[in-house]
C-alpha cells in the first residue's frame, strides 16, 4: 500500500504538480522531510503512530518513501497549485487535509497504520491541519514557521507524554 502510494504520488506530480518550478519549493519541502525526520528521531521507541510496511519493504525505507517521495510530491501539488484568495485557499487546505484523511483511514482499515499511546485518527487529522498551515506559512515566512513547529512539536510530546532521551544515556555510555 506505502509502495503503491508512493507510484500514485509520483503521477500525480507529474500530472498535476508545478515540479517544473520545484526550486521555488525547495525550502518548504526540506521543511516538509524535517518534520518527518524529526518526528522518527523524537518517537524512535515511542511511535504515536507507525506505518506498518509492505512486504518488499522495511519501517525504516517505509519512512523514508514518505520522506522523500510522497511528502515532496504533494507538497509541490498542495504549494504549486495553491490559488489566489481567502476562500478558495481554505477550501483548497481543506482538500488536502481530506485527502490525506482518506487516505490514513484507508490505512487503519487495513492495518498499514497503527496508533499507539493515546493517539487517534481525530489526532492525525488535527496534525493535518497543523502540518498544511505550517506549510503554507512556512512559503511566506520560514523563520516563524520553524519556532511554531518546535512548539507544536514540544507540545505534542508533553501531551503524549513521550520519553525523549539523549541515545547516548539509553546505551549507557555517558559517565559523570
Amino acid at each position: 500500500m506505502h509502495i503503491l502510494t508512493a507510484i500514485i504520488s509520483i503521477l500525480a506530480v507529474i500530472g498535476w504538480g508545478d515540479w517544473r518550478n520545484w526550486k521555488k519549493y525547495h525550502d518548504t519541502l526540506l521543511f516538509f522531510a524535517l518534520g518527518n525526520l524529526v518526528y522518527n528521531f523524537l518517537t524512535a521507541n515511542y511511535f504515536l503512530w507507525r506505518m506498518h510496511s509492505d512486504l518488499i519493504s522495511n519501517h525504516t525505507l517505509t519512512e523514508m518513501i514518505y520522506t522523500f517521495i510522497v511528502f515532496p510530491a504533494t507538497g509541490i501539488l498542495f504549494l504549486g497549485n495553491y490559488p489566489k484568495g481567502a476562500i478558495k485557499q481554505i477550501l483548497h487546505t481543506l482538500q488536502w487535509i481530506f485527502i490525506y484523511g482518506i487516505w490514513e483511514y484507508v490505512f487503519t482499515l487495513t492495518g498499514h497504520i497503527e496508533y499507539q499511546y493515546g493517539w487517534t485518527f481525530g489526532w492525525s487529522i488535527f496534525a493535518l491541519f497543523l502540518m498544511f498551515s505550517l506549510l503554507r506559512l512556512h512559503v511566506k515566512h520560514p523563520l516563524l514557521t520553524y519556532v511554531l513547529f518546535a512548539l507544536v512539536s514540544v507540545g505534542f510530546l508533553w501531551w503524549f507524554d513521550v520519553p525523549v532521551h539523549l541515545p547516548v544515556e539509553e546505551r549507557g555510555y555517558y559517565r559523570q
